[in-house]
């Protein structure tokens, strides 16, 4: 049985349950000198990327909710779900001073059965196209406790939060050619997003594709990774030139972790093994900048960030920095320097916070 994303990192909530020291601070981990917190307060942080006003937008997974839709449609199997959700989802704003505020609140979150330790899924990643601010929620639709919001693509207007784009509805009228019964999620679960050229793409790891959102709405599939790689989990996409994606794994292949590069026209090629969880990934015009759990996702304070040539020749990677516990995505800085959002799954509310990884 081939588990993805959201059951990994339950077993993990329940390896640590009643874990205060790991669960409660960092201080179970020792961060490597170059990297420091910059933010606190944070509900299961997910993307994070710096906007035109140089503020830090991170998404939230929220706290998940008690809303139950069993018996109105499909659930994920058990004994990921049944989902319950909730409203707890958020977007918040990082100032240079690491002080946060709510960009917006109320947005859907949901987690999976308490036999699996209620890990929650919301708002999966934020980018801009201009000005604008886009989020792509992962926590979403009927089949997570939300029945009356699908998942899909908001635009974050000063008046409201429309849905330009119904992944759900796409999802279920386009079915990739290797779905993974065993723990198919018929939302999905969309996990990193990114803007390019006045579009957005999106990756979902349980289905298996890439998707090209346009701010009209229109929905376009750029790859089924599931038709060439089967289930093998992408979560991190990354642009320059080519996208870049990152795989997570999972329990049957040992969490291998894979860099896979992808062309604007969907030709894809695997180019970097013998990595394990990949969460997130940065392309620079040199080297991919790749965050991963060593030894696979469930392990304890084990997030490290590599520096590794486009080539993928693993052998010349460069350890940048470690000690992170459950970090879930990476971006890069103004600055130069790289941000992380650490702490992003399992732990209690306002728990997670946001990294500085100094590259000068």
């Amino acid at each position: 049985m081939t588990k993805r994303l959201t059951l990994i990192a339950a077993g993990l909530a329940l390896a640590w349950a009643g874990s205060p020291a790991i669960v409660n601070g960092q201080g179970a981990c020792t961060l490597s000198p170059n990297v420091t917190v910059v933010a606190t307060g944070l509900d299961n942080p997910r993307g994070l990327k710096f906007g035109p006003d140089g503020y830090l937008y991170v998404a939230e997974g929220g706290t998940g909710g008690t809303l139950s839709t069993e018996g109105q449609c499909p659930q994920v199997v058990p004994p990921v779900g049944p989902y319950t959700g909730g409203y707890t989802g958020r977007i918040s704003r990082i100032d240079h001073d690491g002080n946060r505020t709510t960009v917006v609140d109320g947005l859907p979150s949901s987690q999976t059965s308490i036999t699996l330790g209620n890990l929650v899924s919301g708002v999966g990643d934020v980018a801009f196209i201009g000005d604008t601010l886009y989020a792509v929620l992962s926590g979403a639709g009927c089949s997570h406790g939300v029945a009356d919001v699908p998942n899909g693509i908001l635009r974050i207007d000063a008046g409201g939060t429309p849905l330009i784009a119904d992944l759900s509805a796409f999802q279920a009228q386009h079915p990739v050619a290797a779905p993974e019964p065993d723990d198919f999620e018929p939302d999905g679960t969309w996990y990193s997003m990114v803007a390019v050229r006045g579009a957005l793409y999106a990756v979902e790891p349980n289905h298996g594709e890439i998707d090209r959102i346009t701010p009209d709405g229109t929905i376009t599939r750029v790859v089924d990774v599931s038709a060439k790689f089967g289930h093998i989990v992408p979560t991190a996409i990354a642009y320059d030139g080519n996208f870049y994606v990152g795989t997570l794994g999972t329990f049957a292949n040992g969490f291998q972790g894979h860099v896979i590069k992808v062309t604007p026209s969907g030709q894809s090629l695997d180019i970097l093994s013998g990595l394990t969880s990949i969460m997130g990934l940065v392309a620079t015009d040199g080297a991919l900048y790749v965050l991963e759990n060593v030894g696979g996702f469930p392990a304890a304070c084990a997030g490290r960030v590599l520096r590794v040539p486009k080539s993928g020749n693993l052998a010349k990677a460069r350890e940048i920095a470690s000690g992170m516990m459950l970090p879930t995505s990476l971006t890069m800085g103004p600055d130069g320097n790289l941000y992380a959002s650490n702490h992003g799954f399992g732990f209690p509310a306002g728990g997670g916070e946001v990294l500085r990884i100094d590259l000068h």
